[in-house]
């Protein structure tokens, strides 16, 4: 509006400071991390709009590997090129990458810790609030109409209920947009419902053009992929130089290399992969292990894919070869840290031009209006799993109830809600509670 003062665009040292807090505060998953960062980045900082926020996890909903490093990412390098992309990106996983490295050492020499479990026992119900105000939020801006309302609930049906496949609904849904965009126009769109005005209160907002960094080039694309296959691959091809290819080590680097170009639908699609593929076929680790390092990576920060840190670390601390078992355990922490992750890098940077120059194509906002409503489905069936294995944790619905996460479920989601609490003392306070009433009980 005339006369009204323009959001200032945050500088990289105030981005910088975001994505450090964000890595450290970022529970729950995919789910709750993508809560995190809508709560954050649109409604809070106003650093980016509802659609074009969308519009990005639709594209990262699309990768392999684990879409709220990616989504951070892609934010990341819209708003300070690409070194904005990297630090995004890389806080988003460092915090975790050093807390499980530690809790591994400890895990391997102590055996469980008992204020680990305490803590993450009274995240869960912290977590599980902050998911559902996510789909709430989310939901009601995206299913705007009983056509995006209908796809969200076949999304749901489909997941929850017939276990398809998440990429099969993804392209699903895309292709229902691109269908009806020709016979429904009027119903496949990602305008919002508040009117121009409120476009113009975000940093990057629906109106404003793409920056100039983000139009692609054939030049641009080679030299990114040229730099990101070369960092990918160079430390896998060092530890099989050094320690022969059979060894554990270079063994994890590619199996992880496979692992993030095949597994779609982030962490939760990759976990049942990874864990009969190391388990059953490898023996890096056994199955009570596997549960225990899950546990793990949900008790930290950063993306809940950083199990596989758990799951190199195992193998070379059990398999070290000639190595000492610490040496051998910390670069196999770090080499699958770093095949997991580098390639989320290599898909933004290579892809992302190309998405944003799409943004105003007619037919491709019709078929990311559908992916984003059978995302609110897929979100909503994540809460529900999740609610189930907070609410009731020893039975199924209609069981025993865990009254204590009900109720620290209730406040966190009424205080976030109703008095928009800030995510860091809700969680914080969550972890505390957890601790003193363990203590108690």
């Amino acid at each position: 509006m005339p006369g009204e003062k323009p959001i200032a665009h945050p500088t990289f040292a105030e981005a910088f400071r975001f994505w450090l807090k964000l890595g450290f505060i970022s529970f729950g998953g995919p789910t709750g991390q993508i809560a995190i960062m809508h709560t954050e980045l649109v409604e809070k900082k106003k650093w980016i709009s509802e659609t074009r926020f969308l519009h990005a996890l639709n594209y990262c909903m699309l990768l392999p590997g684990p879409e709220a490093t990616q989504l951070a990412a892609y934010v990341g390098w819209l708003l300070h090129k690409t070194w904005g992309g990297i630090v995004a990106g890389v806080l988003f996983v460092l915090p975790s990458a050093f807390i499980l490295w530690g809790l591994s050492y400890v895990y391997v020499t102590f055996g469980h810790v008992t204020w680990i479990n305490s803590v993450f026992y009274g995240l869960k119900p912290a977590v599980l609030a902050i998911v559902v105000s996510a789909v709430i939020r989310i939901g009601r801006r995206a299913l705007r109409n009983e056509v995006m309302w209908s796809i969200a609930g076949l999304a749901f049906v489909a997941i929850y209920f017939l276990r398809i496949p998440f990429p099969l609904i993804i392209l699903s849904a895309a292709i229902f947009g691109l269908v009806g965009k020709r016979f429904w126009p009027a119903k496949f769109s990602l305008e919002t419902k508040h009117g121009s005005s409120a476009k113009q209160e975000s940093v990057l907002s629906d109106d404003a053009e793409s920056p100039a960094h983000t139009r692609p080039s054939l030049a641009r694309a080679i030299r990114v992929l040229a730099v990101c296959l070369l960092l990918w691959w160079l430390p896998v091809f060092a530890l099989g130089s050094w320690l022969r290819w059979e060894h554990t080590l270079p063994q994890e680097g590619l199996f992880f290399s496979k692992a993030a170009m095949v597994t779609f639908g982030g962490a939760y699609a990759v976990l049942p992969y990874v864990s009969q593929q190391a388990v059953e076929h490898q023996h890096w680790l056994n199955a009570g292990q596997m549960l225990d390092g899950l546990g793990l990576a949900e008790t930290t920060p950063g993306p809940l894919i950083m199990v596989l840190q758990f799951v190199g670390f195992l193998g070379g601390w059990q398999h070290p070869g000639n190595l000492s078992p610490l040496l051998a355990a910390t670069l196999g922490a770090c080499i699958t840290t770093w095949t997991t992750f580098v390639p989320c890098f290599l898909w933004i940077f290579l892809g992302a031009p190309y998405i944003e120059q799409m943004r105003g194509n007619a037919r491709l906002t019709a078929a990311l209006s559908s992916v984003t409503a059978a995302v609110v489905g897929v979100v909503l069936n994540l809460a529900v799993w999740f609610g189930i294995q907070v609410l009731f944790p020893h039975a199924t619905p209609g069981g025993e109830v865990n009254w204590f996460a009900v109720i620290v479920s209730a406040v966190a989601f009424g205080g976030m809600v109703r008095w928009k609490w800030d995510i860091l003392p809700v969680v914080f306070g969550a972890g505390v509670l957890g601790v003193i009433y363990r203590s108690i009980v």
